[in-house]
């Protein structure tokens, strides 16, 4: 039963409505959406999210530059084993900055946080333009790269769940899907942004001014972009549910004392396990395509550094639209089918995909990087409205951001840094598709285990509508509904 009205009268379910069951649902109790608030919201979440990636495709595209400037005197593999460690060690403090913000997000709200974590991330990228390299100040130099690479890892914890939480609870049930597919589509038009910049650069002067100061601007260019982020999320206001559940915690004489982190393990278990196992899915991929790949096509294979770029950055462009594609879809399909399709798709062409890569003619090896790109999109079209509706409004932020952290630190950010050493150590140009199909495999499991959840309100919260005149026809469904049910119940009698 996919419909709201099914599932608002569903025996056994307990929702927002359930303490009516006499009078039922009325068109009060629905959340009405804005349309104009609803665009500013999405906009304003995406455009944070593109600040992030654009981080990482600067830092992706130039992880050969930044193993030379900051870790010299080392072997390529090493140098990128070097730049790609610093690279992981960001995504360590995730979890913490996820332990920080998410609490924080569930008890002053989600914009006021997405507003700090704009600006923390920004800081952090224009910091690392500034960092002299090791010629200039030695073992400062990759100390103090790791630094600012902590102060964006601990804001980043606090990003991703919040932007997800802030566009799920302003769309309506029916669209869910596709307003959270434009996070990701922010995602790779700042990773595409970072890349082009990176890529352009490249192309337009000589490798040694690059290596000795032109790697620097595209980290420069994280001041006036995070600066008009934090103008857009600071004309924001906060979300219907949030507002709701604030209001009806403000009613009470008795508040509810807030979980723990342990308790909130603990008791919501369940609900972590699979959250951490679609993140993986989602991350592993993710990163595999967008961070590891550029200098596996150069490090690795022999392409030229700007055919490599240019390889991936197609393809990122390409996934675009395609994201969209399947935000729409999964709202009409459900979440577990495209999820599933493209965890199978990673089991089943993760092999040939590599072998299409390794052979590295550059039809072939655009070929094994697109077929990576459209399963991915399969997750980055879904997993914005999947993740948040497993919590509830009241731990929503706090919730996902801990899981979601937890997962990619564990599995997400580590992978180019695995992958590479595992293809050092091995000497197996197969590693990273071995990789991927374990991936695949994990996400299959978890969303057997997963319930669908597309056009079905959020756990907690009312359903949410377009217009009073769709509020009015879901309460008249329900009454119908509720109506054939007890005259079905009569005729047992």
């Amino acid at each position: 039963m996919n419909s709201t009205a099914e599932m608002a009268s569903r025996p056994g379910k307990k929702h927002f409505w359930s303490k009516k069951p006499r009078n039922g649902l009325t068109v009060e109790d629905i959340t009405i959406v804005d349309k104009d608030l609803l665009k500013r919201a999405v906009g304003a979440a995406a455009l944070g999210n593109a600040m992030e990636w654009f981080d990482f495709g600067v830092y992706s595209y130039l992880a050969v530059t930044i193993g030379k400037v900051f870790f010299p005197g080392s072997n390529p593999a090493a140098q990128l084993i070097a730049t790609f460690g610093a690279f992981a060690a960001a995504f360590l403090v995730r979890p913490i900055g996820g332990m920080v913000f998410g609490p924080l997000g569930d008890r002053i709200g989600r914009q006021k946080v997405l507003a700090i974590t704009m600006i923390m991330m920004s800081i952090g990228t224009f910091c690392i333009g500034l960092i002299p390299g090791y010629a200039s100040i030695g073992i400062m130099a990759p100390i103090l790269l790791l630094v600012a690479r902590l102060i964006q890892g601990f804001s980043t914890g606090g990003e991703y769940g919040g932007a997800a939480t802030f566009i799920a609870e302003y769309s309506t049930d029916n669209r869910r899907g596709f307003m959270g597919s434009w996070l990701e589509f922010g995602t790779l038009g700042g990773y595409l942004l970072g890349a082009g910049l990176v890529t352009g650069l490249t192309a337009a002067m000589p490798a040694e001014d690059m290596l000795s100061w032109g790697w620097r601007i595209p980290f420069f260019v994280a001041a006036p972009l995070g600066l008009f982020g934090l103008y857009i999320r600071l004309k924001l206001e906060e979300t219907p549910a949030f507002q709701k559940h604030m209001e009806k915690q403000n009613e009470r004489e008795y508040i509810r004392p807030r979980l723990g982190l342990f308790q909130m393990l603990y008791k919501y278990r369940a609900q972590m396990l699979k959250c951490i196992g679609l993140v993986l899915l989602f991350n592993v991929s993710n990163y595999m395509l967008t961070s590891y790949m550029p200098s596996y096509l150069t490090g690795i294979l022999g392409l030229s550094e700007l055919s490599g770029l240019m390889l991936v950055m197609v393809v990122m462009f390409v996934m675009m639209p395609l994201t969209l594609f399947w935000g729409h879809w999964n709202d009409r399909l459900g979440r577990r089918p495209v999820i599933w399709f493209g965890a199978i798709g990673l089991i089943v062409l993760a092999v040939p995909c590599l072998m299409l890569i390794g052979t590295g003619s550059m039809l072939w090896v655009f070929v094994g990087l697109m077929i990576l790109g459209v399963l991915h999109t399969c997750f980055s079209g879904s997993m914005p409205a999947t993740l948040p509706a497993l919590f509830s409004t009241e731990i929503r932020y706090s919730a996902l951001a801990i899981g979601f952290n937890i997962s990619v630190s564990l599995f997400g950010g580590t992978t180019p840094l695995l992958t590479t050493w595992l293809v050092e150590k091995t000497q197996n140009l197969m590693m990273p598709a071995y990789y991927l199909m374990a991936a695949g495999l994990i996400g299959v499991i978890t969303v057997f285990t997963t319930r669908e959840t597309a056009r079905k309100p959020l756990h907690g919260s009312a359903p949410a509508v377009e217009s009073e005149a769709e509020a009015r026809n879901l309460v008249q469904k329900l009454r119908l509904r509720r109506q054939r049910e007890q005259r079905q119940q009569a005729d047992q009698q």
